[in-house]
């Protein structure tokens, strides 16, 4: 018997991590096109058309029954499957699984992340690195229960356009924001995104980012980390590790990153940076 990790789409991970989960996909829409998450579409191949298109898309969370077949196969091999889902206060797929787990219950244990994005991802390769030490499926649920909430992720906007876009601020805030180059910092607390200031450029956002690292107190270097990025490139986010560089340089050789994927890219729009870690409550 073996503990399994299954996680939504909108879990961005180490590439290290990805090939050692299973992911049920969301679906997205651009009109009338629809496409399933990382199968059909590339993260890539997304931001090319969120860029090119007029329309904004819209993006829906797996099914129960999408869960369901994927519960049957865990208890068919025996095995035991710890899913992590994106905060249940900024999407129904946590309800979607625990819908699916009725019949399931003694092979499957849910996790509302409480996080989004990078956030969950190093939850669940906190989770991976349980499994490999050997732990049984209860006890890690009950650790990751007791870590989540030590999660933070900050994040900088670079445009307002696709809030704009989205109906969550007003054409007129969007072109103030963008002739006066306003660029949000956002975070996580308690699975529901807040705004923690509105910087005047990079350097300025970049400086937000840090001193909300430094309130928390600081990275706990021994749990996992990730950084992330929206867009086509990551230019901007290896300006912001090249800035804040004497955070992380005496703690780790390198910093993992990876793409944030489309269920935060189509809110967020690009050249947004995230910055994924545990707590140091030591």
């Amino acid at each position: 018997m073996s503990v399994r990790i299954i996680v939504d789409s909108t879990t961005d991970l180490n590439n290290t991590v990805l090939d050692k989960v299973t992911v049920n996909p969301i679906t997205i829409r651009f009109g009338n096109t629809e496409y399933t998450d990382g199968v059909d579409i590339t993260n890539k191949e997304f931001y090319e058309k969120l860029i090119e298109s007029d329309v904004l898309p819209t993006t829906s969370q797996p099914t129960p029954d999408s869960f369901e077949q994927l519960f049957k196969k865990v208890k068919d091999n025996g095995d035991k499957a710890i899913v992590i889902t994106i905060s249940s206060k900024l999407s129904g797929t946590y309800q979607s699984a625990t819908i699916a787990s009725e019949e399931y219950k003694d092979s499957v244990y849910i996790v509302d992340s409480k996080s989004a994005t990078i956030g969950a991802g190093i939850l669940t390769e906190y989770t991976l690195r349980l499994i490999q030490e050997g732990k049984d499926a209860e006890e890690i649920y009950n650790r990751l229960i007791e870590v989540r909430d030590n999660i933070c992720i900050v994040a900088l906007l670079d445009t307002l356009e696709y809030l704009k876009k989205g109906g969550r601020i007003s054409t007129t805030a969007a072109i103030a924001g963008s002739i006066l180059s306003i660029k949000p910092v956002i975070n996580v607390v308690d699975g529901v995104i807040n705004t923690l200031g509105k910087a005047r450029g990079s350097k300025q956002g970049n400086n937000l980012l840090v001193k909300e690292i430094q309130e928390a107190g600081g990275v706990d270097f021994t749990m996992p980390l990730l950084l992330g990025y929206t867009g086509l490139n990551d230019t901007l986010l290896k300006k912001y590790i090249e800035d804040s560089a004497y955070l992380w340089k005496d703690s780790v050789k390198e910093l993992p990153t990876t793409i944030i994927g489309s269920a935060i890219g189509v809110h967020a729009g690009p050249g947004a940076v995230a910055v994924a870690f545990f707590k140091n409550n030591k």
